[in-house]
């Protein structure tokens, strides 16, 4: 394989990766218990819009972390949202109610679905959409942990012809009901782990966030 050739596919191998992640962020349910879950359902009750900077980190089985980035994310309920990707590389990843876009800015190729086909039961909805967690996921406490209330969620029906391809997402809380760590494991061995931080909760958010054309030139792949 060419040099350019291997460099091709480390950026579309890279960029699948850091979407597939993303991807499953958006579409996480909800359910009713004490604690952290109890949090959860404040925290989406109470947030109609916000937005925070992230960090993200991918872990191989070994815990050796494989891959990081950080950037800026923004959600609108129901349906909307904005994650945009400045470090290491520039990728941007929107829902606008309708359509999921993720364009890699390197690779200039964008690639849009449908924005229920790309959210299915995976967790993004928990901060963009309906409150539909107890439906596709099992909720359970996990303690206090470093001043944070931890939950498990675990998708129903593991093993049995399900979409998912994590098998449980961690999630934390702080005392003010804020998301602040999101931890995905997937089939795999793989841990993605999101954190949080100058969270606004409901402020006013442009309408044009939540639009994107595909750049002039740029290569877009439907799906």
């Amino acid at each position: 394989m060419s040099y350019s050739c291997h460099c091709e596919h480390n950026k579309m191998q890279r960029s699948r990766t850091l979407s597939f992640f993303v991807y499953l962020f958006f579409s996480l349910p909800l359910a009713a218990h004490a604690g952290a879950v109890e949090k959860l359902k404040t925290f989406i009750a109470a947030t109609h819009s916000a937005q925070a900077n992230f960090t993200q980190e991918v872990l191989d089985q070994n815990g050796k972390r494989i891959q990081s980035a950080s950037g800026i994310m923004q959600f609108q309920r129901p349906g909307k949202f904005r994650w945009s990707y400045q470090k290491p590389y520039e990728q941007l990843i929107v829902g606008d109610g309708a359509k999921f876009w993720l364009y890699d800015v390197d690779l200039n190729q964008v690639t849009v679905k449908k924005l229920d086909a790309a959210l299915g039961s995976s967790p993004a909805a928990l901060l963009s959409g309906s409150n539909e967690i107890e439906r596709g996921f099992t909720l359970a406490e996990s303690g206090n942990k470093d001043n944070l209330e931890w939950l498990q969620a675990t998708p129903k029906g593991q093993g049995k012809d399900q979409d998912s391809s994590f098998n449980k997402i961690l999630m934390a809380f702080n005392t003010q009901s804020e998301l602040v760590v999101m931890e995905l494991n997937d089939m795999f061995g793989h841990k993605t782990v999101l954190r949080f931080s100058a969270m606004q909760r409901n402020p006013k958010l442009s309408e044009q966030q939540f639009k994107f054309a595909p750049p002039k030139g740029a290569d877009v792949i439907s799906e």
